[in-house]
């Protein structure tokens, strides 16, 4: 079978050397060169012919989000994985990237206690992102026939029976590709929603401090990186914050945030799963639970428990997906509703929570 191959950048010897050694040991990865910024890159491209690329996000002569954008004017799927240090500035510059077109990023293993522990995370977060943004190199599986065939039926049934349930809240989960995603859904919302919007996506600290901000920009509605005990308004859409887990919990006749630091679930901090549960076990099947782009299966067992209690779930569909992992894993189990593009879900989310709501402040007991 061949091999995934590389093209590492950045401008720091050091961490081309520690990036192309830990690849090189994955016998499904082979780096076939380096560059040590974005404008010799850009020349080492069509003589390399990689089929994936590291890219530091400060660079000298060519930063990585003018190298981004270069790239796309030619190679418009050539998976990009942003390289960025855990800081303010770090975080502003990777967003600007992934908005200009790279798929996903890894934060670099800084002020780690050794280099076996550099190592360590270089293995566990860019291999397995690397594998999971070039699957046709069969590192990934696709759909069996009869999950095809699921799917199939899923769509068909949603199109005969488009069933609008009483909604108090949404709830979406997204991961690899999803700040793009996110982007995209909050912006199409013509109008606040009457039901508040609660929300994981995995970033590390800081870095959803800024998404939030950005998509604050973008939406009719604000929004907020949560913060402990913050009320829950209908209107308002809460990122859970890099590295903790959120969960919401009546208090009273209020609905609020809780932030804690319980261990990962799905190897993720935030998981989308521990936010599912505490939505079920506050609103009961008045719940609309969307799945967006992401790697791994983070959130499905959260929509087993919506679909068991009769809520709804909406799953973004492969080809508007960077990576079908999450949604595939719910379309394949046949727990969504419909299936869809990124670009058709906020009309979805909006026609579907427009529901006469059953109680005041949105907020249902759980049964």
């Amino acid at each position: 079978m061949p091999k995934i191959r590389v093209l590492v950048v950045d401008d720091a010897v050091v961490m081309r050397r520690l990036v192309s050694d830990v690849l090189s040991r994955d016998p499904q990865i082979e780096v076939v060169g380096t560059a040590p910024n974005g404008r010799i890159a850009l020349q080492r491209i069509p003589q390399l012919n990689p089929d994936l690329v590291t890219l530091d996000v400060e660079m000298p002569e060519l930063d990585g989000v003018a190298t981004v954008v270069e790239i796309r004017k030619t190679y418009r799927r050539l998976p990009i994985i942003m390289f960025s240090t855990v800081t303010q500035r770090g975080a502003v510059a990777t967003l600007d990237a992934l908005t200009s077109g790279a798929n996903d990023y890894v934060a670099k293993p800084s002020n780690v206690g050794s280099v076996l522990e550099g190592i360590s995370r270089l293995q566990n977060e860019l291999i397995p992102k690397i594998k999971a943004l070039c699957p046709q190199f069969g590192v990934l599986t696709s759909l069996s026939g009869e999950a095809v065939s699921a799917v199939s039926l899923i769509r068909s049934s949603t199109i005969r029976s488009p069933v609008v349930k009483p909604v108090g809240v949404v709830c979406i989960g997204s991961s690899t590709g999803g700040p793009t995603a996110l982007a995209e859904l909050i912006a199409g919302f013509a109008e606040p929603l009457q039901v508040p919007i609660v929300m994981v996506q995995h970033m590390p600290p800081i870095f959803t401090k800024m998404l939030a901000e950005r998509l604050c920009k973008a939406s009719a509605m604000p929004c907020h990186e949560a913060e402990e005990r913050q009320l829950i308004k209908p209107g308002h859409i809460y990122l859970a914050p890099g590295g903790r887990h959120m969960e919401i919990m009546r208090e009273g006749g209020t609905v609020r945030a809780h932030l804690q630091d319980g261990p990962p679930e799905n190897s993720c901090r935030p998981a989308v799963d521990v936010l599912f549960r505490s939505v079920v076990a506050v609103y009961g099947s008045a719940i609309l639970g969307v799945i967006l782009t992401g790697m791994g299966q983070d959130g499905k067992r959260g929509c087993e428990m919506i679909r068991e209690l009769g809520g709804q779930v909406l799953a973004q569909n492969e080809a508007t997906s960077v990576v079908w992992g999450m949604p595939g894993a719910v379309a394949k189990a046949g727990l969504a509703d419909a299936i869809l593009p990124i670009s058709e879900i906020p009309f979805e989310i909006s026609r579907r929570t427009n529901a006469k709501q059953p109680i005041v402040n949105s907020l249902i007991h759980a049964n």
